[in-house]
């Protein structure tokens, strides 16, 4: 009698250990799968910095905050590669320069806002962030710009606090993860080299269009047909996103 009560209750036991192990297979599968589709977290606000891995879309970015002369030269070259990119331009530089913002969203390029003036936000104070932030939304609106989400803060920077102010007024931060620092002018070569060597799928690579980012137009020749040759497909940010599978970059 007593026998057949310790197999029974070994049997139980593993019955028990089966149907647990299986319900944590199921919710583990679960929670990664919205975990992959989820493109913003919500547990707390996050910086886009990478799309899909598994898919070849890479997104060309461009910050522009003062100057005209190479941001024509740049939507040149993008144009006869047939290109659409992300354009995150500074409100001031919007207000100063109507013309080639219209020249930028006539060329089907996406556009972002770097706020209003281009200082980093890490120097002012939170409501001085939100006045720049809602002063800028108003520029735009004004020059006919209506549905601007897209956030890149001035030099990429941000906190845990303006990412916070940003999701609380409805602005996506976009940040990168492959940057040729072109604005220094180190050789064409140069960034031809760090962007061909480095791109990989769903990566955001950062580009300036201000006056003093002289050699980028020349350097798109060799890259933006690199890159196709490569496999992969330019997109702008908004497709990047809406690939379902985006990872993001949580603030440290």
């Amino acid at each position: 009698m007593n026998h057949f009560y310790v197999i029974g209750l070994r049997r139980r036991k593993s019955w028990v250990i089966i149907i647990a192990l299986a319900l944590f297979t199921s919710l583990f599968i679960w929670t990664q799968k919205d975990a992959v589709l989820s493109v913003f977290s919500n547990e707390k606000p996050t910086a886009l910095s990478k799309g899909n891995t598994d898919e070849p879309a890479i997104a060309l970015t461009f910050n522009i905050s003062w100057g005209e002369e190479r941001a024509l030269d740049i939507l040149e070259q993008l144009e006869n590669e047939n290109v659409q990119a992300t354009f995150f331009v500074s409100g001031e530089w919007a207000e100063r320069h109507p013309k080639i913002l219209e020249q930028i969203s006539e060329g089907e390029h996406e556009l972002g806002m770097m706020g209003y003036r281009y200082k980093s936000y890490l120097d002012q104070d939170i409501e001085q962030v939100r006045k720049d932030l809602l002063y800028a939304r108003d520029i735009f609106k004004k020059l006919g710009y209506e549905d601007i989400n897209l956030l890149r803060t001035p030099s990429g920077h941000f906190n845990e606090e303006v990412m916070e102010l940003a999701e609380s007024l409805d602005f996506d931060v976009i940040h990168w993860n492959i940057n040729p620092n072109d604005w220094e002018n180190p050789g064409t070569s140069v960034i031809v080299d760090k962007v061909m060597k480095d791109t990989s799928n769903g990566d955001i690579i950062l580009f300036h269009a201000s006056d003093a980012a002289k050699q980028t137009a020349d350097a798109l020749k060799t890259i933006l047909p690199g890159l196709k040759n490569k496999g992969f497909e330019p997109v702008t940010i908004s497709e990047l996103i809406n690939q379902a599978h985006a990872e993001t970059n949580p603030v440290e």
